[in-house]
């Protein structure tokens, strides 16, 4: 008995969800930081402030992984899970930009910093279901294909939720002003319009895809030869217990994770006070001017852009891991990134880092699809979900230790220059780079 082969379009609906989900996520990526500057926190703090996203994904989605493993009702095993994250990272979303309506209950950088633990909550119980739902749908020689069009639509949804305030302000006039301490309605707007795309995009998934049942997946392992497992359904303790006896290949992919973790956390948190200092020369303390809020703008164009690089680099992946390899495909992708993040110390022409980018772009595509394909030859189909969701935590450790030490080495080291903090992001990917030659994939695809 094998999986059915799907077409294009069908392995397309299986993440479509995705193309919201990420909208979300790249306005939290491109603005968090902005948000929380202007709502008082200092440029050494950020990384403080961020450390709930690693923390959120480290205890939910290994939760949210061994449920939905063991979950089946007439709404289906991972679709719950997915409209349940939709539902509470849309209220995240429209109530995040809007912290400084709550001041009568807590200053306005602390209700920030609580509806971004909400939003990164929910978006970690819709990512990980949509990880496990395409190893659970698609038969082996299509998991390549099947992680390469889900990160296609990621880099899409990303795309638009990246530039969409700078569509705003500059295509349709919405003003980008706001008083000290408020955030400018063009960003509110923007988290707005997130919010429902994810509702919308989630609901298309939801309706569009049927999936297998228990008792289907577990005939299909059988077919594949794989060993079966045997596990408490209710114990949540199972999940100490498959971190201990995680395959070989997860291993060492963990320590890939880790380094390219690591440093997508620090672009993330310190790409809009290192632009904003080293290339457009503001001081460290303007959060605040009108050429501040340029270059947070900029920012979300440029991390478009190399989500938009990831989109058109990802219909390429599935040939090109075919003819090199997955592995020799993902360092030479990682080893592009390192050297795109390094290339912006040289950098004092905004548009130039569009070039930076194209680096990051190729990167981002290898780094959402590759791993997970080598990952999910080496997991049984009946632990899918709670292995994709502690492969999560070699996605968020590396996260929680750039938070804790992060603004400190920023403050102490680099003498409070965020620039430095972009550099050892683009050397922590050449690190992982080295790692993968190290990684067994066991499931390896062979060109016909």
């Amino acid at each position: 008995m094998e999986k059915r082969r799907l077409s294009f379009w069908e392995i397309w609906n299986l993440s479509f969800g995705y193309l919201g989900v990420q909208m979300g996520f790249a306005l939290q990526n491109a603005n968090a930081s902005r948000i929380l500057s202007s709502f008082g926190a200092d440029v050494h703090e950020l990384s403080w402030f961020w450390i709930v996203a690693p923390l959120m994904g480290l205890i939910v989605q290994p939760i949210i992984g061994h449920y939905s493993d063991n979950t089946w009702s007439r709404f289906g095993r991972r679709k719950p899970y997915f409209l349940l994250g939709a539902l509470l990272a849309s209220i995240g979303l429209i109530l995040m930009p809007q912290a400084g309506a709550f001041t009568a209950l807590m200053p306005a950088l602390w209700m920030g910093a609580g509806f971004l633990m909400i939003m990164d909550a929910s978006f970690n119980i819709a990512m990980e279901p949509m990880r496990a739902f395409v190893a659970d749908m698609l038969p082996s020689d299509q998991r390549t294909l099947g992680y390469s069009v889900q990160t296609v639509i990621i880099g899409l949804g990303a795309v638009v939720g990246s530039w969409l305030p700078y569509i705003l302000n500059n295509w349709l006039n919405v003003s980008s002003t706001a008083a000290d301490g408020e955030i400018p309605f063009h960003i509110i707007l923007s988290f707005i319009i997130g919010a429902i795309a994810i509702i919308i995009t989630v609901g298309i998934t939801i309706l569009s895809t049927k999936e297998y049942s228990p008792q289907e997946l577990e005939a299909f392992d059988k077919a594949e030869d794989k060993t079966p497992v045997q596990e408490d359904k209710t114990n949540l303790s199972q999940i100490l217990v498959d971190f201990g006896n995680m395959p070989k290949t997860m291993k060492q992919l963990g320590l890939v994770q880790f380094f390219t973790w690591f440093a997508l956390f620090g672009m993330w948190v310190f790409a809009t006070p290192a632009i904003a200092h080293h290339v457009y020369g503001l001081s460290l303390t303007d959060t605040h001017s009108a050429t501040y809020q340029k270059a947070g703008d900029w920012v979300g164009i440029i991390f478009g852009v190399y989500n938009g690089v990831s989109a058109i680099f990802a219909f390429f992946l599935p040939a090109i891991a075919l003819k090199l390899g997955r592995k020799t495909t993902h360092t030479i992708s990682l080893l592009a990134g390192g050297l795109g993040l390094i290339s912006i110390y040289f950098i004092s022409d905004p548009k130039l880092l569009i070039v930076s980018m194209i680096g990051v772009g190729i990167a981002w595509a290898s780094i959402l699809s590759m791993p997970y394909a080598i990952l999910a030859g080496a997991i049984p189909s009946k632990k899918m979900g709670v292995y994709m969701g502690i492969f999560n935590f070699f996605i968020c450790m590396p996260q929680i230790v750039n938070a804790l030490l992060g603004g400190p080495i920023v403050k102490y080291f680099y003498n409070g220059n965020p620039i430095f903090a972009i550099v050892m992001s683009g050397v922590s990917l050449i690190v992982a780079a080295l790692f993968v030659t190290r990684v067994t994939d066991v499931d390896e695809p062979t060109k016909a």
